[in-house]
């Protein structure tokens, strides 16, 4: 956390009604047409009382020198998180956030009502078997908090509650729990506990037999605890002053935190470490991950506090992952130039590379993404074409082996909790645009597919009444992007259509096209929903990635826009229609658009965006810094400063005309601090020529993931929506 100390000014003086007039501050501390410190008639001070006038940042210089090349920082001082004018600062934008959408308020409240009346209040998870327990999740009518249950034996069995979320929440403004893991003898329930959103967990234990919460208490952990076989031991992961997790330690009941043995400390700032179990219960793994390389680590389950001993040693550009079966370890990797990665297995014991043996091989035009091991079967997760497919092979029969049909032109479908061996049938998810997220069991024997639960859509929802599909645009390049899109049947292609454009396009996330309830308010409204699979992304292969990181990364930023104009060409809308929408890295793509094409957009939603560039990846303090060089670069490096300069939306701000802007952070963001949107935000206003509107909507109880609940998060989606709507001049 930096110490800069602001010079006094006016922050206090402006914040109670959000308005700059008459406050007295300076012509140097407010942004040019929007400010002025007296008025010279009645007139002009009506209009100023009638239209909220918003907040002004005061400037403090901050030289930051690089290079030899100096950056003038004005906002610096909003990053420090305990100044009461911080506070102060994001207050005041609230408040004029809340004034200039105050004539959507029924609409937002109308909107939340939609969202939160098509959840079905009481509902459960399909469950699963696992140890001679069946698992599942439930929520009751009203709860904002799930219930984690299971019973033994059958479904028809007394119902026994691991924990009641809603209670552990009770009296708190944000909360979660996670990495809910039952030890082996079924006795002991471990979880982790966030109260702040900083991602930083308190690991504690139930009995599951006297229903008693146990005296251990880890502080400061991921949230997972992984158990050995003697139901007593666990390891965990530790995260240090920048949240990177960085230690692994081992823990056993009954004793002190401050007693448990460190087994592995990963020393090296550009990786993060995790540990966790085999699918087989034999091992545990410790694995320490890069964006270009990972190393991995094993001790049996039954003799934990023996020493770990390496699969095979980290190496710059080699990429792997492990699990085990039989007498065997199994390792999707891309040694020897495997782009989309191959399958590999090798004898537990005898591990280094030169023993891996191919059991898929490497395809140029299919990326495997994940696999799943059966005792007579091997069920891989591969995309191609920008669409996940799954592929079932039968051991010991060469001829069994082919593709389940899912019948749709766009949809996601992903291998689900599997955690039997000897089954033959694989559980798996499936959605679309259209079709709400589904639970099958497929009998890899038979072929047969039993639809375990759709998700249920309360009201009149009939996806018949919806279309998808899959267009492609040319990036000036010629690369073809993919575009997924829903609407309701009987679009006209006249030009005229609302759209919202969303993507995210960085670290290899696929933005798989799935179905969200919530996106009903809009294609109702006549919206159409797009998603643009821009390079940076996994969608279509390895590759794809590749070509929109590093020294490549305004491939993901043309790639939008290319994407912007073909919607426009096509006729879907026009830029008086169309709305772009990202969050986090995405963020950072909706901050460089609006710097690239401003006059392609009415309205764009920027969530926890990742603005400012190159401040950040030079302080190795925040969170996530040093862990993605090999993401964005180093600019320690000139080479990759000069690049991130050219493109970081905080640093290119210019005096132009910027769309209508709505940004959303959260005061305790570990991942986006929440200092980048603010300072942002700060800037356009001082920056920006044009009338358009610029809110900056901070959650001063949450953090990166926004409020907690199953309904509460849907107040921001409905603001979200309600400006679009506004701007689409849509007011119902």
């Amino acid at each position: 956390m930096k110490n800069l100390k602001p010079a006094a000014a006016c922050i206090g003086t402006l914040l109670s009604a959000s308005l700059v007039v008459g406050t007295g501050c300076s012509p140097s501390n407010t942004s040019t047409g929007t400010a002025a410190t007296t008025t010279t008639t009645t007139e002009q001070a009506t209009t100023a009382a009638a239209v909220p006038q918003p907040p002004v940042a005061r400037k403090v210089p901050k030289e930051l020198t690089t290079h030899g090349h100096t950056r003038t920082d004005n906002y610096y001082w909003l990053n420090e998180r305990e100044n009461p004018d911080v506070i102060a600062y994001l207050n005041a934008e609230n408040e004029y956030t809340k004034q200039m959408m105050a004539d959507t308020e029924d609409l937002q409240e109308k909107l939340f009502k939609e969202i939160v009346g098509r959840i079905k209040q009481t509902d459960e998870s399909v469950p699963y078997k696992k140890n001679g327990y069946y698992y599942y999740t439930r929520f009751e009518a009203g709860k904002e908090y799930p219930i984690y249950a299971r019973k033994k034996g059958s479904m028809q069995a007394a119902e026994e509650v691991m924990l009641n979320a809603n209670e552990r929440a009770e009296g708190l403004g944000y909360y979660s729990a996670s990495g809910m893991n039952v030890s082996p003898n079924n006795r002991l329930v471990a979880f982790g506990e966030d109260t702040v959103s900083r991602r930083q967990y308190t690991i504690r234990f139930k009995d599951l037999q006297t229903g008693k919460i146990l005296a251990d208490r880890i502080p400061n952990t991921t949230g997972g605890a992984v158990w050995a076989n003697d139901n007593k031991t666990v390891f965990y992961t530790m995260k240090d002053p920048a949240l990177r997790s960085f230690k692994i330690f081992r823990h056993t009941l009954g004793t002190p935190s401050s007693q448990d043995k460190e087994v592995f400390h990963e020393g090296d700032e550009t990786f993060s470490t995790f540990v966790y179990k085999t699918k087989s219960d034999k091992y545990i793994i410790i694995g320490s991950s890069s964006t270009v390389s990972q190393e991995y680590r094993y001790v049996d389950a039954s003799n934990p506090t023996a020493n770990f001993k390496v699969i095979q040693p980290r190496e710059r550009g080699l990429e792997y992952d492990v699990d085990h079966f039989g007498d065997s370890f199994y390792i999707r990797t891309n040694k020897d130039g495997a782009t989309n990665f191959k399958l590999m297995k090798t004898p537990v014991g005898k591990t280094t590379k030169t023993n891996w043996k191919e059991v898929i091989p490497h395809r140029a035009d299919t990326f495997l993404e994940a696999t799943e091991i059966f005792k007579d079967y091997l069920v891989l997760q591969e995309r191609k074409n920008g669409l996940t497919q799954l592929r079932i092979k039968k051991w010991n029969d060469p001829k069994t082996d082919y593709y389940v049909d899912f019948g749709e032109e766009a949809y996601t479908a992903s291998i689900g909790i599997n955690p039997d061996f000897d089954s033959k049938v694989l559980r798996y998810n499936y959605s679309s645009l259209t079709t709400p997220v589904s639970t099958y069991d497929y009998n890899m024997e038979t072929k047969q597919k039993t639809l375990l639960k759709e998700q249920e859509v309360v009201g009149d929802f009939n996806k018949n009444n919806y279309e998808s599909k899959r267009i492609y645009a040319t990036a000036k390049d010629g690369t073809k992007i993919p575009i997924s899109l829903v609407y309701r049947k009987g679009l006209q292609l006249n030009g005229n259509n609302p759209t919202l454009l969303y993507a995210y396009g960085s670290y290899g996330i696929s933005m798989n096209p799935g179905f969200n309830s919530g996106r009903l308010s809009l294609l109702d409204r006549g919206f159409v929903y797009a998603i643009a699979h821009i390079r940076g992304g996994q969608e279509m292969g390895r590759q794809w990635y590749e070509e929109g990181k590093m020294m490549k990364k305004k491939n993901t930023f043309t790639d939008f826009i290319d994407a912007s104009e073909f919607l426009i060409q096509q006729k879907y809308t026009n830029p008086d229609k169309l709305f772009a929408q990202g969050g986090s890295a995405g963020g950072l793509l909706m901050g460089a658009i609006v710097n690239m094409r401003p006059d392609l957009y009415k309205g764009v939603h920027a969530a926890v965006p990742f603005v400012d560039v190159v401040t950040t990846m030079l302080d190795t303090s925040i969170p996530l810094t040093t862990g993605e060089f090999d993401e964005w670069g180093n600019p320690a490096e000139k080479p990759a400063y000069d690049y991130m300069l050219s493109y970081s939306p905080y640093d290119n701000v210019e005096k132009k005309e910027y769309p209508n802007m709505l940004v959303t952070t959260g005061l305790h963001d570990s991942q986006v601090q929440y200092f980048e949107p603010a300072k942002w935000v700060a800037k356009l206003r001082e920056m920006k020529t044009d009338n358009n509107m610029l809110l900056l909507q901070t959650n001063m109880e949450a953090g990166h993931g926004g409020a907690s609940g199953r309904f509460r998060p849907y107040r921001e989606t409905a603001l979200q929506y309600a400006f679009f709507l506004k701007l689409a001049g849509i007011k119902e």
